[in-house]
């Protein structure tokens, strides 16, 4: 039988695939790259973002570890996503298991579900949140015909904490997405040879569902624990880091760095020593888990 030879309709060249991608090299390189060196590189300076930057070696970095709000910014980004991240991973597994058994419409209730995290914390829902937790808003309401007394939601750093962990809690569309496509995909055959055995539904999903939830649960931690950290937008419009800085997050102290003081240097290196934490927690994980998930594999 005669070979056929077929053609590249892109061309044979040496360098036709790296031509190609030329463009993402030079966009990778403009856009992520030489921002990623430049900030390291301004984090070892004293500059105010208008006259010449002045080298100051590990001058910020140092200031930064003795600096009472870095401290507490940490302490605050941390608490934030140890109190989020499982109640947003439970509610999520929680909402997909719902979803997952086999009730009608569940096209609608995914959108429902999933609107929340498109909206995101954009004004309007800023607004909206801020008139459920005020003084007599809604919350206080729904407190005081369950016979409870209202609460101070603005007046303590658990209470304001509390609104904002609610508020991203509200937004689970995107973890419960990833839960659901898994629980499709894990073959009804296993639940029906567990109710033989006479497993019930509570068995099941412990010792059929949540194993086999592994990878894509560890995913979902992941992605979940790096958006956590990088929290700004809701501390800073509904509470502004208060009260006493009980909100006060690292996303906020890098923003009031550099526009507000206009530390350009300073606020460079608390990125790059957030980068650092951020990516030390995800090692973390990685090696903790790491024998859970090659079971897994």
């Amino acid at each position: 039988m005669k070979k056929r030879n077929y053609r590249n309709p892109v061309g044979v060249g040496k360098y036709t695939g790296l031509l190609l991608i030329t463009p993402f090299i030079i966009g990778f390189a403009v856009f992520t790259l030489y921002p990623f060196a430049a900030s390291f590189a301004l984090g070892l300076t004293d500059f105010d973002g208008i006259r010449q930057p002045r080298f100051i070696g590990t001058e910020n970095f140092t200031d930064m570890l003795s600096s009472s709000d870095f401290r507490n910014a940490a302490a605050v980004t941390l608490k934030y996503t140890f109190i989020l991240v499982p109640l947003k991973l439970a509610v999520s597994l929680l909402a997909a298991v719902l979803l997952n058994a086999g009730i009608r419409g569940i096209g609608v209730y995914r959108t429902i579900f999933y609107v929340p995290s498109i909206l995101g914390s954009n004004l309007a829902i800023v607004i909206m949140w801020q008139f459920l937790f005020t003084s007599g808003g809604l919350a206080d309401q729904l407190l005081g015909l369950a016979g409870l007394p209202s609460v101070s939601w603005y007046g303590t750093g658990s209470g304001a904490m509390l609104i904002i962990v609610l508020l991203r809690l509200w937004e689970f569309g995107s973890a419960m997405i990833l839960f659901l496509n898994a629980l499709r995909d894990i073959p009804g055959e296993y639940y029906d040879a567990a109710k033989v055995d006479g497993c019930g539904r509570i068995n099941s999903f412990f010792r059929i569902t949540l194993p086999l939830l592994g990878r894509v649960t560890f995913l979902n931690l992941v992605l979940q624990v790096i958006a956590a950290m990088q929290e700004f937008s809701a501390p800073y419009m509904i509470t502004g880091g208060g009260p006493m800085k009980g909100t006060y997050t690292i996303g906020m102290l890098i923003y009031d760095e550099m526009f507000r003081y206009h530390n350009a240097g300073y606020a460079n290196a608390v990125s790059w020593a957030f980068f650092m934490l951020v990516t030390g927690i995800v090692l973390v994980l990685f090696a903790v888990t790491r024998r859970r998930r090659e079971e897994f594999i």
